[in-house]
């Protein structure tokens, strides 16, 4: 049995770049579409349409870089 507890985890190994997931040209997930539109509102900036779901994860990550959130 395994002491979760103690083991470490490397967080940068779960991080997969966007453009290299199975399910990236699925649409946004609906989480994904509610906080870019958070982010979107306070960044005062346009959302194209029609993003995929790396897309969308690709523009949250420039809109938390504008807007100082996900630091």
């Amino acid at each position: 049995m395994t002491d979760r507890d103690n083991q470490q985890v490397d967080q940068n190994a779960a991080i997969k770049d966007p453009d290299e997931w199975v399910t990236g040209d699925e649409p946004p997930t609906a989480a994904q579409e509610s906080y870019l539109g958070t982010l979107a509102r306070e960044a005062n900036a346009e959302i194209p349409a029609d993003l995929t779901k790396a897309e969308a994860s690709k523009q949250i990550d420039e809109l938390q870089a504008q807007t100082g959130r996900g630091q």
